[in-house]
Parts: C-alpha cells; structure tokens; sequence
C-alpha cells in the first residue's frame, strides 16, 4: 500500500494550494479517504474526508467554506483545494485511508504546508 502526497509548498496568506494523493496497492474506490494535519507541538487533526463514492464530505469548522475535499476513482486519486489560506493553516498535511469511514489505516509520508508572508 502506498499513499502519496504532493503540492505542498509556502504559500502567502490568502493564497491557494491544491495538495494531491496518489493510492496504490489497495481498492481505493470502496474506502473513504481523508486529510489530516498536524503542526509542531500540536495533535493530529481531520480536515476533511470523503466518501468512497464521493457523496458525503466532512470538514473541520476551521477549513469549512475554504478548504474542498474531492477524488478521482478512475486515477486513484484524493486532491484537497485550499483558498485563502490562513497562518495557522501551516502544518504537515497527510493523506488517510483504508476503511469504509472515518480515520483509516493507511498513512502517507505527509508534506508541509507554510503560510507566511
């Protein structure tokens, strides 16, 4: 199984990245996926999942409105928009997944997103 990340990078405050998941090794279509972050000295949290069919979202109230959630099935592919981001936007993003909801158990390497000026 491998989940891997890309797209992250610094951004300026009110920028935008697109971060993306390429799965292998598993049937992504019948897993909900899921990203999750975590910044230094601070715990790992949900910032959005998606269903395996992709029509049921969730996001934490923090991202919601600004952050989109989204998968290709075809490309075994989780992608996740984020405008108008924010400082405390800065984390490690990870890729999730592996069950049929909620956290799965399937880890990507994780790749850094900084927002600063």
């Amino acid at each position: 199984v491998q989940l891997v990340e890309s797209g992250g990078g610094l951004v300026q405050p009110g920028g935008s990245l697109r971060l993306s998941c390429a799965a292998s090794g598993f049937t992504f279509s019948t897993y909900a996926m899921n990203w999750y972050r975590q910044a230094p000295g601070k715990e790992r949290e949900l910032v959005a999942a998606i269903s395996s069919a992709g029509g049921r979202t969730d996001y934490a109230d923090s991202v919601k409105g600004r952050f989109t959630i989204s998968r290709d099935n075809a490309k075994n592919t989780v992608s996740l928009q984020m405008n108008n981001l924010k400082p405390e936007d800065t984390a490690v993003y990870y890729c999730n997944g592996g069950r049929p909801w909620g956290q799965g158990w399937y880890w990507g390497q994780g790749t850094q997103v900084t927002v600063s000026s």
